[in-house]
């Protein structure tokens, strides 16, 4: 018969390190939505407040009750203290410093934080230069093992796309009308090529992760990323444009007719071509909500998987049924799916 466990113990007893009921590991016990104003200095430039939330979580062997929930918010504060970020907000570097110590403080095997910031970047409206703060965010994940720690780093902006679908429609009604006014198919076309043809739009938020291995040290720069989720799309947005500005906008975006498939696809290219030197075990994942302007539904589109397998696919055109997930990718499966014969 197996011996009762006390729930009760002296006032002195450490709760969290006595016997469970129930003789179970858990994946990850922790604590989320922890909020932060964290103070960065970028560069020589005065010290900026970024607004962060975090979640921490530790592996809990089946031998301790529970985690001892306020060494977290000890952590997150002195790693917030400690940690020197160089030239510009890295949430990963934060994010991987709270989860080793976290791994250390708790006892356990394996720890995982998470970080969302509010990151400024000033932006030149593309005609008349005049300056104007965008606001993104960045995203940071650490996952700290006895292997070492990867990294996840990732941004997320928004953005305009054109519908390249209604854009060929209403070139279709155009050209039967030109035609029945009597200009030739060479005038047709001259027009086409002068005048961008209406299409519908969407305000488009783009996201990309790249994640590194235990054995990457190299640096995944935020402003990159962000580069490549706004070009991905049919035109960056402005919060403060001139008129010349806006007509910029907006012929570029028509010029440039996208799906939001077609943003997926561009990111994950342009990821390939960046970061693919840095191994066939860094993960890749892209996604694009557009924000539909005449449905009352937003449609999704994303891709995840090893950069390795993203690279095959673009060049042979090799196509797998099963990808790596952001969530594998994490908690260390790390491999890619069988190659089809």
């Amino acid at each position: 018969m197996t011996d009762s466990i006390p729930l009760l113990g002296a006032p002195s007893d450490d709760v969290q390190a006595r016997r469970p009921t129930a003789h179970l590991s858990l994946s990850r016990v922790g604590v989320t939505n922890v909020q932060k104003m964290i103070r960065i200095r970028a560069g020589s430039e005065a010290e900026q407040l970024f607004y962060a939330d975090l979640d921490c979580f530790v592996d809990l062997n089946p031998r301790q009750k529970g985690a001892h929930m306020s060494r977290f918010e000890e952590v997150v504060e002195e790693a917030i203290d400690e940690v020197v970020l160089g030239e510009a907000f890295k949430a990963e570097t934060l994010a991987s410093h709270i989860a080793e110590r976290v791994r250390e403080r708790q006892q356990g095997l394996r720890a995982e934080v998470t970080i969302a910031a509010r990151y400024p970047e000033d932006k030149n409206a593309p005609v008349s230069g005049i300056r104007t703060q965008a606001l993104y965010t960045m995203f940071g994940s650490a996952v700290a093992s006895e292997r070492g720690t990867r990294r996840l780093v990732g941004v997320q902006a928004q953005g305009m796309t054109a519908c390249p679908c209604a854009q060929e429609m209403i070139a279709g009604r155009a050209r039967e009308r030109l035609a029945a006014d009597g200009f030739s198919d060479d005038e047709i076309e001259r027009v086409f090529a002068a005048v961008p043809v209406a299409t519908h739009n969407q305000r488009g938020l783009g996201t990309l992760y790249i994640g590194c291995p235990e054995s990457c040290t190299d640096t995944i720069e935020a402003t990159r990323l962000l580069r490549i989720v706004e070009e991905s799309m049919s035109s960056e947005v402005y919060e403060l444009m001139k008129r010349s500005d806006e007509a910029e906008v907006v012929e570029k975006a028509h010029r440039r007719p996208r799906f939001v498939e077609d943003c997926v696809r561009e990111m994950v290219r342009m990821a390939v071509d960046e970061y693919e030197a840095l191994g066939d075990d860094v993960f890749v994942m892209s996604r694009q909500e557009n924000l539909e302007t005449i449905h009352h539904h937003n449609v999704v589109a994303e891709r995840h998987g090893l950069i390795g397998e993203l690279a095959r696919e673009l060049r042979e055109g090799e196509h797998q049924l099963g990808h790596v997930t952001m969530r594998d990718w994490l908690e260390g499966v790390g491999t890619a799916p069988t190659r089809p014969a």
